[in-house]
């Protein structure tokens, strides 16, 4: 069992985003996975620039990091997305990755994998936050377990907070939970992007052929 956590600070090994990422990557780890952490900060991340490659051929014309970082999400059966909250969103560097993972939304390519969300803020309960990585979770077919936001420094309880949804991860993973309210919510996006997917296969054939293979049309 693999879990990839994937920190959006740019501020390194002084992110304390990263270290509350960390508190939950040891709670999963304790429970038997085998874990990883990406850092934006030290990653070379071009930005999408919309030429839909990906939907047509399944690559991208950029030869970055991103690319790699995508293969590992792909790889892992759950998946920690922290980010220190920027105007009440997450910071660019994650940003610019989950842009990057467009073919992953039209295709739901992380369908039966779980996700949580870190957050650490100034001031804000990182709410905002919370809801849009539920959102993408949904919308490329994953399950939301959770969150947690702190404010630096760190107390205990935070720490317990973090380690918690650790072991709530895992739970889900084990067990296969399901969220009935995102379980529908992701067949609702499944039945908008097959007709998507459909309408558009002359444009973006990889991906219709996919859907095809995946006997989903």
């Amino acid at each position: 069992m693999k879990i990839l956590a994937i920190c959006g600070s740019p501020r390194g090994n002084k992110s304390q985003t990263k270290v509350l990422a960390e508190e939950v990557l040891k709670a999963a780890q304790a429970q038997g996975a085998a874990v990883d952490c990406v850092d934006l900060s030290a990653a070379r991340i071009e930005f999408c620039q919309a030429c839909e490659t990906c939907h047509r051929c399944g690559d991208c014309v950029h030869n970055d990091d991103v690319k790699t970082i995508l293969a590992r999400m792909l790889e892992a059966d759950g998946l920690i997305l922290a980010s220190p909250v920027y105007l009440s969103q997450i910071s660019a560097q994650l940003k610019a990755v989950l842009d990057r993972s467009s073919h992953f939304v039209h295709c739901l390519r992380l369908m039966g994998k779980y996700l949580a969300a870190v957050t650490t803020s100034g001031g804000e309960d990182g709410a905002e936050v919370h809801a849009y990585l539920r959102h993408y979770a949904n919308i490329v077919g994953a399950q939301y377990v959770g969150s947690v936001n702190a404010q630096s420094p760190f107390k205990p309880a935070d720490l317990a907070k973090a380690a918690a949804l650790g072991q709530t991860l895992m739970e889900a993973i084990q067990t296969k939970r399901q969220y009935p309210e995102q379980v529908d919510d992701i067949a609702a996006f499944k039945q908008h992007f097959r007709k998507l997917i459909t309408l558009r296969k002359d444009a973006w054939p990889y991906e219709y052929e996919y859907w095809r293979d995946q006997d989903w049309l």
